[in-house]
């Protein structure tokens, strides 16, 4: 398993944090998610390595800015 974390800004609330989850679980390998609008984090759990550019896809298709940690 591979854990890899984000920055994400403009998320607000449980709302914020529901769409990026829908968004980001789409990607093949995802295991696990863990977001959190009060520390603007994700944290995504995957097989293998998770291809960061799809997650800042996911999270930018979600309506959120993501950089990788």
């Amino acid at each position: 398993m591979t854990t890899t974390e984000f920055q994400v800004t403009g998320m607000t609330c449980g709302h914020c944090e529901m769409s990026v989850r829908k968004e980001v679980e789409k990607i093949d390998g995802v295991s696990d998610i863990a977001v959190s609008a009060q520390d603007g984090r994700l944290v995504v759990t995957s097989d293998a390595a998770v291809d960061a550019d799809a997650v800042i896809a996911a999270v930018d298709e979600a309506g959120y800015r993501a950089v990788a940690a």
